[in-house]
């Protein structure tokens, strides 16, 4: 269900109307994570989405939690003050929503804690009124080392001090909190983050559809790491499906070396042994991006000791782009006997299909069943792919645009690290190869279908010496 190619008069899709979602829990169960999660996937079908976070809204109008009145986060009795200053946030932040939907927004998620009837209940009913559908999307957590892990998150926050000034929130109200167990709105029910999940009253496809994906997350922490597979025999041909080059194999063992050194300094960083931790790998079930996976498989006299725990799994879905009749054939080729064809491609580079090839936006909708197993897995993951197929996901990871995928450079010789956090995700590259079969630019004149970058609006990864990292960028 990647974003349709149409548009529709009312801006809205699938037949489903506006749609209020909102969040309801005690302070650090995972709400946060679990709305921005769900921002993602539904801007990747299409659907007009946002987050609407009254903590993110109360922080950017009066300031830190020690610029409010010692009662602000209490419940029960309060100043005349502080309910003047509480009334002004809620006020904005239900401007913010009708906003949205003014503007032609569809979904809104309404990021707040929620924890009374009487508060819920007040706000559906203002929706529900402009025929806006509204769910309550509960999240309950009663596993200690998830509301530790959801405290410590917080940004902008010391850890310790964190800690103590959540603890003290949740205990206020515990006192106060009413779960949903009214039935006169649609709900759903998230359990520990995924660990189990209850429906009410859920209709229509786009509804089903955000139940589907919230039973497929959690929020355990983990990383995601890209590399493009090593160089091949014969590189510029689809129909080939060759294997490595010597070249492409000495890069398996470079790619081995240091994403094994990274991660291992990564999980220490954390207080976690990495022989304790499995890592996956997924490949397509092309030979060079398998066979880049198989030096994982064998342990040298150099690895580390213990060796790491590696799990390597073929995804046919992953396979690269089919560029069709223009396989193998550099771009002044193209332009030559395919005029017309070329013209197109360039002006819409992400929805042009060639003759009996894809586009991406075909290959994105052959991705879709690997971005649900991508949000599945709870294990550090490194995808070994084609430039291609790595586009695609890292745009649905970062929230990029359809139209700009075909700009993501991804240069052979790079580590992508993903870490998926609550409030989006954080990612850097890191150089390891200079090699044979690195190109600079990411492009390769005969296999310029798959390796094509753009010069549109894309974003493109800033350039870095041999041997140095980039500058982290939280996305």
């Amino acid at each position: 269900m990647v974003a349709p190619l149409y548009t529709t008069a009312s801006g809205l899709l699938f037949h489903a109307g506006k749609i209020l979602v909102c969040t309801v829990g005690l302070p650090a169960r995972g709400k946060t994570h679990v709305s921005r999660a769900l921002e993602r996937y539904l801007r990747w079908t299409g659907v007009k989405t946002t987050v609407i976070s009254l903590g993110d809204y109360r922080r950017k109008v009066l300031g830190g939690a020690h610029q409010l009145p010692p009662d602000y986060f209490t419940l029960g009795e309060k100043s005349p003050e502080t309910i003047k200053l509480r009334e002004k946030v809620l006020q904005g932040c239900e401007q913010q929503i009708w906003d949205f939907f003014n503007a032609g927004g569809q979904v809104v998620i309404y990021d707040a804690n929620n924890g009374t009837r009487e508060r819920r209940n007040a706000v559906a009913e203002k929706f529900d009124k402009a025929g806006i559908h509204v769910i309550m999307l509960e999240s309950l957590c009663d596993n200690e080392e998830i509301i530790m892990a959801n405290i410590r998150s917080y940004r902008g926050w010391d850890p310790e001090k964190a800690v103590a000034d959540y603890y003290n929130r949740i205990k206020d109200h515990e006192i106060h909190y009413e779960p949903v167990e009214e039935t006169t709105w649609p709900y759903i029910r998230i359990i520990n983050v995924g660990e189990k999940i209850m429906v009410n009253r859920i209709q229509g496809y786009l509804q089903s559809r955000i139940v589907f994906f919230l039973m497929n997350i959690h929020n355990r922490f983990r990383t995601i790491y890209f590399a493009r597979s090593g160089q091949s025999l014969i590189e510029h041909s689809y129909k080939a499906d060759s294997d490595l080059s010597p070249a492409g194999w000495e890069y398996a063992e470079k790619l081995k070396e240091f994403v094994l050194e990274r991660r291992a300094k990564s999980l220490e960083q954390r207080g976690i042994n990495p022989s304790e931790r499995r890592l996956v790998i997924w490949t397509s079930a092309r030979r060079r991006s398998h066979h880049t996976a198989w030096p994982f498989l064998t342990h040298n006299a150099s690895d580390p000791s213990p060796p790491a725990k590696v799990k390597v799994i073929e995804r046919p879905q992953m396979s690269e782009i089919n560029p069709g009749v223009w396989d193998g054939l550099s771009p002044e080729q193209v332009r030559k006997y395919y005029p017309d064809e070329w013209e197109r491609f360039v002006n819409d580079p992400y929805a042009y299909r060639a003759p009996r090839a894809e586009s991406y936006h075909d290959l994105c909708v052959r991705l879709e069943p690997t971005l649900i197993e991508l949000e599945r897995e709870r294990e550090d993951l490194l995808i070994i792919g084609h430039a291609s197929v790595i586009r695609c996901i890292l745009a649905y990871l970062i929230g990029l645009p359809a139209s700009e995928i075909p700009a993501i450079e991804v240069a052979r010789g790079d580590l992508i690290e993903v870490v998926p956090t609550s409030y989006g995700v954080y990612s850097q590259a890191h150089h390891f190869w200079d090699g044979p079969g690195r190109a600079a630019s990411g492009k390769d004149e005969h296999n310029f279908y798959e390796n094509y970058a753009e010069d549109t609006q894309g974003k493109r990864r800033p350039e870095t010496q041999p041997g140095a990292e980039a500058v982290p960028v939280a996305v």
